[in-house]
């Protein structure tokens, strides 16, 4: 390690959860700070935020399937396991039905206006869009395939907001909300990456990118093009948020680990290789359209990973570089007919718990093949908005205390100047709290968020004492913020 780049060893918990199945598994991970000062201001501005949304979307929401790993050909859960039943009884004819989805994609009910609404309401911050998954399928107007929802086989193509991406990001950008694509770095509809002349084996190019180093050029160029056109057309963009970490350089001895390696009884990577598409220039490129973009390479370590991303998992004690959990607010990341929720008292929680160390939550809500959300979505976005309202000056532009917990149910948090903190009680204090991982001023003043009187507290030898009284568990029904003003 070179301490003149900054370089940081580090350990952050990556959930494997591709259909909201929790598979956490400790990854090694070195974050190297990004040398542009402007770019670390920006990354300051970013935490100030908190709270974002993200969608992901597509044709495949018409099967209420999975986004994209339905078609990769690992014999895994959430690829093979994750397929449609009673479409195909062979991998290949299921792929043409998959792709075919592209034929009766016709959202009409979309409505990116009503969505920028609500979430603004709920008190987010920041959006992320799928503007492209792994299956190859551009929901912006691309000049570079016609697997795209502005083809004339996409019948919302004769929509005059058919080019969702720039609709979308233009209704949060009226809210005044950063504005993020989303990009997958893979993808399996381009026949630069999964040539036709073979079948495909896994997630990775089912050709040798060494033998065929003219194929591979076409799909970094191809790369370029796309994500160019997502710089240059679609207004301001505050975040380029990049998935599938296996395109990226790798080692031969990060080959043969992943050849060595199993998973369900399967090894599921079998053509892995070093993919390199130029990270360099592309954020090169990329910035030089939209200053100050954050780039998000997700799970390749270097310098075009502003931020890491744990994946529906909150690391136990934070992570000491600018991170991100992003998580689903049902159990897909797609759209999944009767999906089940999670309650706003959960969502308020998990928020609360990852801002008190240190972190970002991006919550994704999947919309239906209508183009519209879930019902008991808005309905949860409403109910996180009416405590955000009341309690959003403990969030926002917070910083981590000195301690950001005390046992399993009380988180802290500060302004960023140190003169304010903020206590969370996720259950009311039935009765006198005694508080041990905070002091307070002899001139502290104690104030129940949502309520004008002042709370009474005693130091004690070992803590401080605060007094909450019954008639104030009223104020909210989620979690207890009282605010400390020394």
């Amino acid at each position: 390690m070179k301490l003149t780049r900054q370089l940081f060893l580090v350990v952050f918990i990556l959930a494997a959860s591709i259909i909201g199945i929790q598979c956490a598994q400790a990854q090694h991970q070195e974050y190297y700070p990004d040398t542009d000062t402007a770019i670390q201001h920006r990354l300051e501005e970013w935490k100030d935020l908190k709270f974002g949304l993200l969608m992901h979307w597509g044709p495949y929401s018409q099967w209420g399937v999975v986004e994209s790993w339905s078609i990769c050909p690992e014999d895994l859960s959430w690829a093979t396991g994750g397929r449609k039943p009673g479409i195909a009884d062979n991998y290949n004819d299921y792929v043409k039905a998959y792709e075919n989805l592209q034929t009766t994609f016709n959202p009409i009910k979309f409505n990116p206006e009503k969505w920028a609404a609500a979430a603004k309401d709920a008190g987010m911050k920041y959006m992320v869009f799928t503007t492209k998954h792994h299956d190859g399928f551009s929901m912006f107007d691309t000049k570079y395939t016609d697997y795209k929802i502005t083809d004339p086989k996409t019948p919302f193509a004769a929509n005059p907001r058919s080019n969702v991406t720039k609709e979308i990001f233009s209704a949060f950008r009226k809210e005044h909300f950063w504005i993020g694509a989303y990009f997958s770095k893979p993808d399996w509809h381009s026949d630069f990456y999964w040539w036709k002349k073979f079948p495909a084996a896994d997630r990775n190019p089912n050709y040798s990118v060494k033998k065929y180093p003219e194929q591979w050029k076409k799909f970094t160029d191809f790369t370029h093009n796309q994500i160019n056109e997502l710089m240059s057309d679609y207004g301001k963009v505050d975040i380029l948020w990049l998935d599938g970490g296996q395109v990226r350089k790798t080692s031969d001895e990060e080959i043969k680990r992943y050849l060595s390696d199993t998973s369900e009884g399967s090894r599921w990577a079998r053509n892995p290789q070093s993919q390199d598409i130029d990270m360099v220039r592309l954020v090169k490129e990329a910035r030089a359209k939209q200053p100050k973009l954050i780039v998000v390479d997700r799970a390749v370590p270097g310098e075009q990973q502003n931020y890491l991303t744990p994946e529906q998992h909150i690391p136990e004690n934070g992570l000491p570089y600018p991170w991100e959990t992003c998580m689903t607010m049902g159990n897909s990341w797609s759209y999944v007919p009767n999906d089940t929720y999670k309650t706003a008292n959960e969502i308020i929680e998990k928020l609360v718990d990852i801002v008190s160390k240190g972190g970002n939550y991006l919550l994704n809500i999947g919309p239906g093949p209508d183009g519209e959300l879930d019902p008991n979505a808005y309905q949860r976005l409403k109910e996180i908005g009416a405590w955000m309202k009341v309690n959003g000056e403990a969030i926002y532009g917070s910083r981590i205390f000195s301690s950001f917990s005390e046992g399993e149910s009380i988180r802290y948090t500060q302004s960023k100047d140190g003169t304010t903190q903020y206590i969370f009680f996720f259950n009311f204090p039935e009765t006198k709290q005694l508080l041990t991982k905070i002091q307070f001023s002899k001139k502290a003043r104690l104030q129940l968020l949502g309520s004008k009187s002042r709370l009474s507290w005693k130091q004690q030898q070992n803590g401080v004492e605060i007094n909450l009284p019954a008639s104030l568990k009223s104020v909210t029904d989620y979690v207890w913020v009282v605010k400390v003003s020394n």
